[in-house]
């Protein structure tokens, strides 16, 4: 709830400390001494929207901050810290305008936008008035406060969830399909180069082996006549040979008389030679007895190499790297298959999560339809009493228009009003009295303030237009939501003024060169004499003093 608030050099205001407690708390005074202001001023902390126009004249800039107990308020301690902004004690909210217009907002200190004051501020307080935005006029909060009526805010919770998944779902699969024709081409593409190179099944070091191959029986007949050559010079020449030559060496070194020792290293590298070239040539005759210098052994290696080295050419890649190449596409293949069966899989979870959605959604439903009925009669009775004869509630639970599941349940929510007998029943943002629409926002939260998450409530002048036993019904009325929660009420009718817990009294304090606006907490006595002034005038009689003590007297009894 507002434990504090505190206004500096706002309009009229040049200083003001307000501390406030639990329970209805009457603001009353003379026309014109500020009573407004005060509310104005808080309005500025939750996020309304400010000029240069409001920073008292003489001073350089507005400064307002209010102070909340968030004790007993789940939602807003979440709130801050999911952003960081929680802190030990109250929650501050302050809000600074300079004389040239600029503001700035802060959140326990920390800077921030004017819409996290106002997110944060809808949390806090409801004011309602006839010329402040009332949250009542939203159907956002036609809708959250049947939930809360209907007990069925964490069902509405597990609706909002399950349509989030389905849109983040379908905006997946959608972002998947939208590149599908473009994927399968790229898969068909795929398909058909891996089963080229599949069937070309080429071989580890097969192509360097085909080309040395190929080099070979290329150059055949000319390596034939080199290897006959060869052989014929080194053992059949007639003419002479190698291997003759060395034989007849051997047998004259090997038969000279006293051969010295320095000539057999000569002898012996000669038969080794000879040992060698019987060797080579041996050699060359079995690789003539082998060798099959086959023409269709050569068209078959030309073609295998044609089919290799084209295919390469067709990749523009080296023919050495054709295994690579096959790998990648493969891999690639594999991530489009993956893709295919995200797709399946998508597809699946999208329809379960519609399902869930459906089954939610529908319980939800049921529970919005069997508390409008309950909720709309209630608040007609209070209407009723709030000097409405006649008036009539509805609340209005129209098909979503779209078939899509919406976050926020098959049905868009909408209070529909008629203030008087015969009007037609109109959306509540319509009402044109501020009066009737104030009394009426007051019928409504009477009803769902025992399941409102906003836990004070500002009523200005809602008494504006009634008076005699109607004024006494608002009185009471608001006497029971303090007693419930934090009420400040606006008020010129002493009926209102005698039902509150705490008075506070708003009024002019005329300097020699100025004039200001204060508040006075009032005791016993001077609250009977200020509502006896409510009651009589500015003269204070023993009849409007003892009315006075009997009005108070029956509001606390």
């Amino acid at each position: 709830m507002l434990v504090h608030l505190s206004v500096h050099n706002y309009a009229i205001v040049e200083h003001l400390d307000l501390e406030l407690d639990s329970g209805m708390s009457v603001i009353s005074g003379e026309t014109g001494a500020g009573k407004s202001i005060m509310l104005d001023a808080l309005g500025l902390t939750l996020g309304d929207r400010a000029d240069s126009g409001v920073v008292r004249p003489g001073a350089d800039k507005a400064d307002i901050l209010a102070s909340f107990d968030l004790s007993a308020i789940a939602e807003a301690r979440a709130w801050l810290a999911e952003r960081d902004l929680d802190i030990e004690g109250p929650c501050i909210l302050r809000r600074v305008i300079t004389a040239e217009g600029r503001s700035r907002g802060y959140i326990n200190g920390t800077p921030c936008p004017q819409s996290d004051l106002k997110a944060l501020g809808e949390l806090l307080i409801d004011i309602h008035s006839q010329h402040e935005h009332q949250s009542l006029l939203k159907v956002d909060t036609h809708r959250r406060l049947l939930d809360e009526f209907a007990g069925s805010q964490e069902l509405a919770r597990q609706v909002q969830l399950a349509a989030q998944r389905w849109k983040q779902t379908r905006n997946e699969l959608q972002r998947l399909s939208n590149q599908g024709d473009e994927q399968r081409a790229r898969h068909q593409l795929l398909s058909y180069q891996l089963e080229e190179l599949e069937n070309l099944a080429l071989g580890e070091d097969e192509l360097e082996q085909l080309e040395q191959e190929h080099k070979t029986l290329t150059n055949a007949e000319s390596l034939l006549s080199a290897c006959r050559l060869v052989i014929e010079q080194c053992s059949e020449s007639d003419a002479g040979n190698v291997l003759s030559a060395l034989a007849s060496s051997l047998n004259r070194l090997s038969g000279a008389q006293g051969q010295p020792n320095a000539l057999g290293e000569a002898v012996s590298l000669l038969a080794s030679a000879q040992i060698q070239v019987e060797e080579a040539v041996g050699e060359l005759n079995r690789f003539l007895d082998h060798f099959d210098a086959d023409p269709q052994r050569l068209q078959l290696l030309e073609e295998r190499l044609d089919t290799i080295y084209t295919l390469a050419r067709k990749h523009r890649t080296q023919p050495g790297e054709l295994a690579a190449l096959q790998q990648q596409l493969f891999e690639e293949l594999e991530s489009l298959n993956a893709d295919d069966l995200t797709l399946e899989r998508l597809g699946e979870e999208l329809a379960a999560y519609e399902r869930h959605y459906q089954e939610k959604a529908g319980e939800l439903s049921a529970l919005r339809a069997q508390a409008a009925s309950t909720l709309a009669a209630s608040v007609e009775q209070e209407m009723q009493a709030l000097g409405m004869p006649g008036g009539r509630f509805h609340i209005a639970l129209s098909p979503s228009p779209s078939d899509e599941p919406q976050p926020n349940g098959r049905e868009l929510v909408e209070f529909l009003v008629s203030a008087n007998p015969g009007q037609q029943l109109k959306p509540l943002a319509k009402v044109a009295s501020g009066g009737e629409l104030s009394r009426i926002s007051l019928a409504i939260q009477v009803i769902t303030a025992q399941t409102s998450r906003v836990p004070t409530l500002v009523f200005d002048e809602v008494d504006v237009g009634i008076g005699g036993p109607t004024a006494e019904v608002v009185g009471q009325l608001l006497r029971r939501l303090g007693e419930r929660g934090q009420v400040l009420t606006v008020t010129h009718l002493p009926q209102v003024a005698a039902q509150g817990h705490q008075h506070l009294y708003v009024h002019k304090v005329r300097g020699r060169d100025a004039t200001h606006t204060a508040v006075s907490k009032l005791d016993g006595t001077q609250r009977i004499e200020e509502i006896a002034r409510m009651l009589g005038g500015l003269d204070l009689t023993e009849e409007s003093l003892a009315h006075a003590r009997q009005m108070v007297g029956s509001a606390n009894a």
